[in-house]
């Protein structure tokens, strides 16, 4: 039987059915065939054309000779052209040093000498991340003047790999809101609609990789950071589990009780080009803390069709609209259709998982960053002084609290991985809803990040990895992507259902320029 929401009004007793089949109107949710057909060159212009391509596809035309890294990485220099005065999703383009950087790899082709699987492939980096000799302020007038001396681990890992970085991008003030804003650079905004905010804190990342500015890139996620912007601006991506990208030279760092919270990963706009990107950075490095030895590894064909998949149910995560929660029935129904057993599941225990990483996230970075920018307040974004005002209101901090907090993350991470024993891939929505307009995110309670975010919250408390896949539209015109959830260190699993989800979905549009 087809997965269906036994809370949706719309679907009762008898009357229930697949979500395919009920909306099968493409006026519902937008799921118009024009927005899903496969993309053929005659109809577009090169430059758009080039701009739509998968890093596998780059990668492997640059490597055949078939067309340039010079040409490859031109395209998407005049696509930034026309995007970026729209978008302003870049803090920096180094145009310069990638042409130097694709003319190399032209001469290493000729000389049979080029390698690496993102070979030619255009990439953009947070902005908070440090690339050597770029400006990476994290959204802050207080980091302006700050140059990266080397590049991060991952970064460099980048390189190694063949691809090409183009820029970095655009965050809120120490990335702290959903919604990319700061007196430093501004607002970025959404391809898919101007007037919308293309998330945060990897916004500006987000809104380049739509739109086919960057063919892929890397965020970072302490509460939602690359799932929400993903879901936003409707591209994939995967927040790993800690240590399995290591966060060496991000900012701001963490350590001891945080290195769990905050992480590192890809996003793209397919869940194969996670995948890659995955597989490029992936691995320890000494300034991790919680860096593992654990190997890339493939899922082999017969694990993945026997995995179960439950579809996650919990009162703590409040309510999603009603097109977001058809959209997961809709992702449910692909899922079972293409093999998989899809159930429902309840999870105990969210509720304290979202007080707890609250506590982390809020009272105690909070505290950390009063101490940094104390008398200059002044320069702080609107933003960050939101944040700082409503993670502040709680009570005296304390040491033994401290501990006890740690601890209670412990057990509640081992009560989720046991309850996720026989279901280890959890289907459910991003956020409660799709991206909201310029101004329309707060730390307000009850209808503020507190309330709207908590799908993607509680993972980053647990470690739990998690990816965004775009799934519909709304009635709006706006991307909505369904989060495919595991265990830690099952993040290989989790791409692999990702992908799964995505060949059962269809192909996937960008917005126009």
């Amino acid at each position: 039987m087809a997965y269906s929401d036994a809370n949706d009004s719309g679907v009762h007793g008898d009357q229930r059915q697949s979500f395919s089949t009920q909306y099968a109107n493409p006026q519902r949710l937008c799921l118009d065939s024009s927005l899903s057909r496969p993309y053929s060159r005659a109809s577009m212009s090169s430059e758009s054309f080039l701009s739509i391509l998968s890093i596998a596809e780059i990668a492997g035309a640059v490597r055949s000779k078939k067309i340039s890294a010079s040409e490859i990485l031109q395209t998407h220099l005049q696509r930034t052209e026309r995007w970026e005065p729209k978008l302003n999703a870049f803090v920096h383009i180094d145009a310069e040093a990638a042409r130097a950087s694709a003319c190399q790899i032209d001469a290493a082709i000729q000389r049979g000498q080029a390698t690496g699987a993102l070979l030619g492939v255009p990439v953009s980096i947070k902005g908070c991340i440090d690339v050597a000799g770029w400006r990476c302020p994290a959204g802050s007038l207080l980091r302006k003047d700050y140059v990266a001396s080397c590049d991060a681990p991952l970064v460099a890992r980048l390189r190694a790999a063949g691809a090409i970085l183009l820029g970095n991008t655009n965050t809120p003030e120490f990335l702290m809101a959903y919604e990319t804003d700061n007196r430093l650079q501004g607002k970025t905004s959404n391809p898919w609609s101007l007037e919308h905010s293309a998330g945060g804190s990897s916004g500006g990342e987000s809104a380049a990789i739509a739109s086919g500015c960057s063919a892929g890139g890397v965020g970072s996620d302490g509460g939602g950071s690359i799932r929400v912007p993903a879901h936003f601006c409707g591209i994939c991506g995967l927040k790993p589990t800690p240590g399995r990208i290591p966060a060496t030279g991000h900012f701001p760092g963490s350590g001891g009780a945080f290195s769990w919270i905050g992480v590192v990963g890809p996003m793209a706009r397919s869940a194969g080009d996670l995948r890659l990107l995955f597989a490029a950075m992936a691995g320890p490095d000494p300034g991790d803390p919680l860096a593992a030895p654990v190997p890339v590894s493939e899922i082999p064909r017969e694990k993945l069709r026997t995995t179960r998949v439950g579809v996650l149910e919990s009162d703590a995560l409040g309510k999603a609209t009603e097109e977001t929660r058809r959209t997961v029935d809709r992702a449910a129904n692909l899922l079972e259709g293409a093999g998989f057993v899809v159930e429902p599941v309840r999870l105990t225990g969210l509720d304290r998982a979202l007080d707890l990483w609250w506590y982390f996230f809020g009272a105690m970075v909070a505290h950390l960053l009063s101490l940094t920018v104390a008398g200059k307040e002044a320069l702080l974004s609107p933003q960050l002084g939101e944040y700082l005002a409503a993670a502040t209101n709680e009570s005296v901090l304390t040491l033994d609290r401290f501990a006890q907090a740690c601890a209670a993350r412990d057990a509640v991470r081992e009560s989720l991985m046991r309850q996720m024993a026989a279901t280890p891939i959890l289907l459910s929505p991003v956020s409660s809803g799709p991206a909201f307009r310029h101004g329309g995110g707060n730390y307000q309670p009850g209808s503020g990040y507190l309330d709207t975010m908590r799908y993607s919250q509680w993972l980053n408390l647990a470690g739990f990895p998690g990816a965004s896949v775009p799934m519909a539209f709304s009635f709006d015109g706006l991307p909505i992507g369904v989060q495919i959830i595991g265990r830690p260190y099952d993040d290989e699993l989790v791409l692999a259902v990702a992908e799964a989800l995505e060949s059962s979905r269809g192909p996937w549009t960008n917005p126009k320029v």
